[in-house]
This record gives structure tokens, sequence and C-alpha cells, in this order.
């Protein structure tokens, strides 16, 4: 009994010292190419990337909940694939963010239901550079080994200095059955989904709130992985098509 409770602790101490660092990376993959994921947005603290995000709407953000703990200090950064141009031209592109609302279900210590809305202070102009990404269906799925992107800015291996650059990966979707295995309780099929990771092509502490990207939909949001993220976990996601009733209802009213 006092083996399985170590167990336990200590995997559960691995799950929440996860993702949601403020800084975050993609492991392997290449510089995306200029403008080519309009959607992308930087979530920063003082000029400082944190996490990731996407849009959805001319004034609204799709990120992980755990990256909006501090909503007051975020500006977000869309329509820049190098995120640490001068100065000025960051503050340019900048924009302050009203609110952010997190999945009423979504706990402090928690990353179920890891899912939060930002409200951007003005509405963006949609261009080439700046655009949204389409969602899925409520209840769509995208099945085990269908390959989708992740991107970010940040680390490319563990101790490694940032990116200033975006970056993009190609990974396969792994089964619910096989991210049960590794992930145990910790794994709730209903509002996540996985990748496999072999320790060289992934996310890296995160790269929090990025998009999971499937057939040009955005199907998860980054949540969290192993740490150190080289470990053989599967990379796991919101599973955005449970909550389509959710953020329709929670735009709607805004």
């Amino acid at each position: 009994m006092l083996l399985h409770l170590s167990l336990f602790c200590l995997f559960l101490q691995e799950l929440l010292s996860l993702t949601g660092a403020s800084e975050s990376g993609i492991l392997g993959g290449e510089t995306a190419k200029p403008h080519s994921r309009p959607y992308m947005a930087s979530l920063q603290v003082r000029g400082a990337h944190k996490c990731g995000g996407f849009l959805i709407r001319k004034d609204f953000i799709l990120t992980a909940a755990h990256c909006t703990k501090d909503f007051r200090s975020l500006t977000v950064v869309l329509g820049n694939n190098n995120i640490k141009k001068k100065k000025w031209l960051r503050q340019k592109s900048g924009i302050k963010v009203k609110w952010c609302c997190s999945h009423p279900n979504n706990s402090k210590n928690q990353y179920d239901f890891d899912i939060a809305l930002c409200k951007l202070v003005k509405s963006v102009t949609l261009n080439k550079k700046v655009n949204v990404i389409e969602l899925p269906k409520q209840g769509e799925i995208v099945q085990d080994p269908t390959r989708c992107l992740i991107l970010g800015w940040g680390k490319t291996k563990p101790n490694g200095a940032a990116e200033d650059n975006l970056r993009e990966v190609t990974v396969p979707i792994q089964s619910n059955g096989e991210c049960k295995k590794t992930w145990r309780e910790h794994f709730n099929e209903k509002t996540m989904l996985c990748t496999k990771f072999d320790g060289k092509r992934g996310f890296c502490q995160g790269d929090s709130g990025g998009p999971l990207v499937c057939n040009k939909k955005a199907y998860g949001i980054a949540s969290f992985t192993a740490d150190p993220c080289t470990t053989p976990h599967p990379n796991v996601y919101v599973k955005i098509s449970n909550f389509i009733p959710w953020i329709t209802k929670t735009m709607k009213k805004n």
C-alpha cells in the first residue's frame, strides 16, 4: 500500500511539474514560413513570451487556462513570426487583454478542462498576416494516426536557449488507449487527446496554449507533457470539439 502511494505521489509530482512554465518550445521541426500561420498568437508579459494561443474570432484568443492566471498583465502579439524584433515594433503590434474566462470546471492545480477564452480590448483587422483558424464541430474527432501540426516559440531542447522564431513540427495522433496506459487516471478521453512522442518531435514544457492543427482545423490546445520534455510520454491537449458549446456561448455573450 505504501509503495503504491509513493508511486502515485511521484507520478502526481511529475504531472504537476509539466507544462505551464513561462518558457516553452518545439522539439524538432523547423522554422515556420513567415505569416504562414496567421492565427498564431504570442501571449506576453512585459514583452516576454509566456504562452501560445490562437485567434478564433477578430476579438477572441483561445488558449490554455493555466496561461491566464494573471490576465491583466497579458499582451497578445499577432502577425509576427519573430517575437524578439525591435521593442517599438512589439509594442505597436501588441494588444491588451480585456478579460480571460477559464472553463468553470477548471481548477488551480488541475489540467483537466484546461481551456480559456481571452477577449481582446479591440478587434483586429483580418488580412494575410493576421487571421482566424477554423474549429471542429461539436463531437468531431481526429483519428490515430492522422498527422497534425504543433507550433510555438521557445526552447528546442530542455536546457537550450529560447527561439525567437515561430517553429512547427508534424506529429501523429496517439490512440486514447495508449495515452491512458501512460497517463492513467490523469488522462480523460472525453476532454483530452494526445500525440505520439519519441523524445525528438513534440512540445517542450508545453508550448502551453498553442494549437494542434489537423486538416487546417484547431483540434487541440497544448496542455501538458512529462518533465523533462524529452521523456517519451505522449503530449496531451485539450479536446476542443468537446467544448464547442461553451466556446460559442461565451463568445455570444460578448
